[in-house]
C-alpha cells in the first residue's frame, strides 16, 4: 500500500477503485474533535509519548489540517510518508489528498469494488485510524488511576495499562505528587481479541501481570521488531482457572512496517518499534505491573481508601499470625488448595517458590517492605500482593508474591511464593 507520488497509474487505479473506503479516513477527526474531551492531557504531548515529531503526532496534525481546510495538510502528509514510508495509514491519507487535489474521486457506488484483500486491508486501516483519533477524547482524567491499583510500593517506578478494546497502552510514572500519566501509545492485540483461555486461541490475556525479562533484537525474530518484554502469563490465578498458553509479550513490529492493525497478533501486545524502544529503556523487570483490561475504569485514589485500609488490615492479621506461629489463624486465612501448584508434579514448579506452612516458614519474623497491592474483578475477585521479606538472621531479602481470592465474602490466600 506504499505510495509516495501520484505518478503511478497502477497505484492511482487501485486507490480510485476503493475511493469510499479511503476517503472515510479523512473524516474521523472531525467526528473525534466534536466529542467532549475527558482530560486536558489529551494533546499530542502525552498522546504520542511527548514527542511532537512522532509519526502518530504528525498524522494527527495532518487530520487537524484537513479538518481546518489548511493547505499545509498536503506537504505535511508528504513529509510524513517520506520520513516513515512503512506507516501505511499515513500513506493512505496522503493518497486521499492526492486524489482530492486531482479531482479523481469516483462515485460512491464503488464502496464494495476491488479485490477482497484490498478491501480487508482498507477496513483494517480505517479501524486503526479511528482507534488513534478516538484516543484524543479517551485519555484518563487527571488524577486518576486504574481501579486495579490499590497500593504501589515506592520502588516501583512505572505502571503500564493496556486498554485492549481501544488499542491503547498508557504508561504511568510514580512521582512525588503520585502516579502521573507520561506516555500513551497505539498498540495491537490478538487477532481473535482478548480474554485468553487456551493455548493457540489467538487472544490477549486479561489480568494483572509483571514484566519478567528483557529480550533485545538479537534474541527475537524479525516479527517482534527491536525486542520484547515477556509477561508472567499464565499467572497463579490463570493456572487456578485452568488457563493455558505461554509466550505473551509486549513487543515491536517488523521493521518494514510502522504499526499493525488493531487485531493482528497471536496474543501479544505489539507497539511501534520507537514506542517499544522507550518501554525497554525505562521499565523495570520483575517489578513493573502490566494491567491488561478490556475496558479500563479510572478512579481517584481517595475513592479506594476504605478498600485499601480493609486489605491492609487483612495483611497485618496474616503477618502477625505468621510471626507468632498461629497455625489455626493461618489455615483459616488460606484456601483448601493453598500453594497446590508447588505440590503438584503435573505442573511446572518454580524451585524458588517456598510453600508457606502453618508453622510460619519461611522466616516468620521477616519484615515486610515495598508492598504493592493490585486487585482483579472478572469471573472471580482476586488480589495480588508483591512484597519484599527482609530477614535479619541471616541477613537477606526475598521478593515474594501472594494471590488472594475472595470466596463467599471472605479473602483467602491461595498462593505465596518467591518471585
Amino acid at each position: 500500500m506504499t505510495l509516495t507520488s501520484d505518478s503511478s497509474p497502477t497505484r492511482r487505479a487501485l486507490l480510485a477503485g476503493s475511493a469510499l473506503a479511503t476517503t472515510s479516513l479523512l473524516f474521523p477527526f472531525a467526528q473525534a474533535s466534536g466529542q467532549p474531551a475527558r482530560s486536558p492531557l489529551n494533546g499530542e504531548a502525552v498522546l504520542t509519548g511527548s514527542l511532537r515529531s512522532s509519526p502518530e503526532a504528525r498524522l494527527i496534525a495532518v487530520y487537524r489540517a484537513i479538518a481546518a481546510g489548511d493547505r499545509q495538510a498536503m506537504p505535511m502528509a508528504a513529509s510524513l510518508v517520506r520520513d516513515v514510508p512503512g506507516f501505511q495509514l499515513g500513506q493512505l491519507v496522503y493518497a486521499d489528498l492526492l486524489l482530492a487535489r486531482s479531482g479523481s474521486f469516483p462515485g460512491l457506488t464503488t464502496a464494495t469494488d476491488g479485490p477482497p484483500a484490498v478491501r480487508e486491508q482498507l477496513q483494517k486501516l480505517r479501524a486503526e485510524a479511528h482507534r488513534r483519533l478516538n484516543a484524543l477524547s479517551e485519555m484518563p482524567p487527571p488524577g486518576t488511576v486504574p481501579e486495579q491499583l490499590l497500593r504501589l510500593a515506592p520502588n516501583v517506578r512505572h505502571v503500564v495499562v493496556v486498554d485492549a478494546s481501544h488499542s491503547r497502552v498508557y504508561v504511568f510514572e510514580q512521582q512525588a505528587s503520585g502516579l502521573q500519566l507520561i506516555r500513551s501509545f497505539y498498540a495491537s492485540v490478538g487477532r481473535a481479541g482478548f480474554d485468553k483461555r487456551v493455548e493457540g486461541d489467538l487472544r490477549t490475556p486479561l489480568g494483572v501481570y509483571f514484566i519478567t525479562s528483557r529480550l533485545d533484537d538479537q534474541q527475537v525474530e524479525e516479527l517482534y521488531g527491536i525486542g520484547a518484554l515477556p509477561l508472567n502469563y499464565p499467572n497463579e490465578h490463570d493456572r487456578r482457572l485452568g488457563r493455558t498458553g505461554s509466550g505473551i509479550w509486549l513487543h515491536g513490529v517488523p521493521r518494514v512496517t510502522y504499526s499493525r492493525s488493531p487485531y493482528a497478533t497471536e496474543g501479544c501486545v505489539a507497539l511501534a518499534n520507537d514506542d517499544m524502544a522507550y518501554l525497554m529503556e525505562v521499565l523495570q523487570t520483575r517489578r513493573t505491573p502490566v494491567i491488561i483490561a478490556d475496558e479500563v475504569n479510572w478512579v481517584r485514589p481517595a475513592d479506594q481508601a476504605a478498600e485499601r485500609r480493609s486489605f491492609d488490615a487483612l495483611l497485618t492479621q496474616w503477618q502477625e499470625a505468621r510471626s507468632r506461629g498461629d497455625g489455626r489463624t493461618l489455615l483459616a486465612l488460606q484456601t483448601a488448595d493453598f500453594n497446590a501448584r508447588a505440590g503438584n508434579p503435573l505442573r511446572k514448579v518454580s524451585l524458588a517458590a517456598e510453600p508457606l506452612r502453618a508453622n510460619g516458614e519461611p522466616d516468620p519474623q521477616a519484615e515486610w517492605r515495598q508492598v504493592s497491592v493490585f486487585r482483579w474483578k472478572r469471573e472471580a475477585e482476586v488480589a495480588i500482593v508483591n512484597y519484599t521479606a527482609v530477614s535479619t538472621k541471616p541477613s537477606r531479602s526475598t521478593d515474594r508474591r501472594q494471590y488472594w481470592a475472595r470466596e463467599q465474602g471472605r479473602w483467602r490466600l491461595f498462593f505465596d511464593g518467591a518471585v
